[in-house]
């Protein structure tokens, strides 16, 4: 939950190579909404049941992306996260607030609406070319495709921390945290 609630203010960054030019394209967004998924105590997380090769990077080093597909429709990123004391663990990026590259993202998502371009997990992966074969990138690492930048700081008193929405098992946590930037 700790790491959840820390990335809030972070900036996300996908560095795009090619989708709609030779050049390589830097688009990011302010990490607004996250949400955080445990292990054994869990029963709405993935690694809930064990180590599965869809889950596997949940159970790895933390800072590594999470890549899924769901639904039969889109795909959600999580970067994975945990103690030392607990095996597995993640952080679904639920919202960002577009920053760089904002005509690119809406023309990944064809839409035109700026307030609901990354509103949502799988906004985030459609507007920014997220898919699985980005799995386990580090995050940590600035030259990554995928990587976080640490250059933002929110006041924590903006952050609000509300049950988790969306799922059947385990709603109640009190693990998603929105920002109100």
């Amino acid at each position: 939950m700790t790491v959840a609630k820390e990335l809030i203010g972070k900036t996300l960054v996908r560095l795009e190579y090619g989708v709609f030019s030779q050049m390589p394209v830097r688009l990011s967004g302010i990490i607004v909404e996250t949400e955080a998924y445990g292990h054994t105590n869990d029963r709405a997380s993935h690694a809930y049941k064990g180590v599965t090769s869809r889950n596997r990077p949940m159970f790895g080093d933390v800072g590594r992306t999470y890549i899924y597909f769901i639904y039969g429709s889109h795909f959600c990123m999580n970067i994975s996260a945990h103690s030392d004391r607990v095996k597995a663990g993640a952080v679904l990026i639920r919202a960002i607030e577009p920053c760089e590259g904002v005509d690119v993202m809406r023309r990944l998502r064809s839409s035109k609406n700026i307030y609901g371009l990354t509103s949502g997990p799988g906004k985030i992966c459609q507007a920014m070319n997220i898919n699985d074969s980005l799995n386990s990138l580090d995050v940590t690492d600035p030259r990554s495709e995928i990587h976080i930048e640490f250059d933002k700081e929110i006041t924590k008193k903006n952050v609000t921390t509300t049950e988790r929405i969306g799922i059947r098992y385990a709603a109640k946590k009190k693990w998603r945290f929105v920002c109100g930037i």
